[in-house]
């Protein structure tokens, strides 16, 4: 049992913390920043913030607040995650961070925050304050978890990809090779993917470039790929 005595004269801290990622160099990566102030001052550790109750309407307000105000993103995709509360996740005192994960192209990112963010893999982190491992863990793995039956993976792809460029999106993040013929079959027979009359420069052909069919954020399978 823990014994820190908790001091029943200050109001619960009540913050909302982002887990940014997307993939670059081949790896499934989150976004960082170093804290500007204590505690844990200098430290690097999720975008996040107190919720602000006269401007958020709900805790996905105060999510977009965050990435808007710290960042300059906007995220297509911000899916909230959990609740983690406790009276020693924070040293100022009782906390609750309601949290999200937000999915986006590396390019998006590193187009505006070449200098505000520090990427780092998420499967080999260092210690972070509070108890961001922990929400960053959580995040990874709905997302790995989601993308075994849904068409999740194509935030992390530019608007138009090739079907190579999204099978690769899919093993990345599952972290094991699919077969291309059947990968392509599923694909097709789920049907959330539309032709373009684009196409970008292949090894042997030109490869047609694909997106998701309009109005459609998050497409659910009914079997996993």
């Amino acid at each position: 049992m823990h014994n820190k005595k908790i001091d029943k004269g200050h109001p619960v801290i009540l913050t909302v913390d982002v887990v940014l990622l997307t993939l670059t160099k081949d790896l499934l990566q989150v976004a960082l920043q170093k804290r500007d102030k204590e505690p844990y001052f200098g430290q690097p550790a999720l975008p996040g913030g107190y919720v602000h109750a006269e401007e958020d309407i709900d805790s996905q307000a105060a999510a977009r607040r965050v990435l808007r105000e710290k960042l300059g993103l906007i995220s297509p995709y911000l899916e909230q995650l959990y609740t983690f509360a406790s009276a020693t996740r924070d040293p100022r005192g009782w906390s609750a961070s309601i949290s999200y994960y937000a999915l986006l192209p590396h390019e998006a990112i590193a187009a505006q925050q070449s200098d505000r963010l520090l990427f780092l893999p998420a499967d080999d982190l260092p210690q972070l304050p509070f108890d961001h491992n922990r929400i960053i863990d959580t995040a990874v793995k709905r997302l790995r978890d989601k993308s075994t039956y849904s068409a999740l993976p194509c935030h992390l792809l530019p608007e138009l990809f090739t079907l190579s460029e999204l099978q690769q999106t899919y093993e990345q993040i599952l972290g094991h090779p699919l077969d291309k013929s059947a990968f392509r079959r599923k694909i097709s027979d789920l049907g959330f993917l539309e032709a373009t009359s684009k196409t970008r420069k292949g090894v042997h052909r030109p490869a047609q470039l694909h997106r998701i069919k309009p109005a459609n954020k998050l497409i659910l399978f009914n079997r996993t790929i």
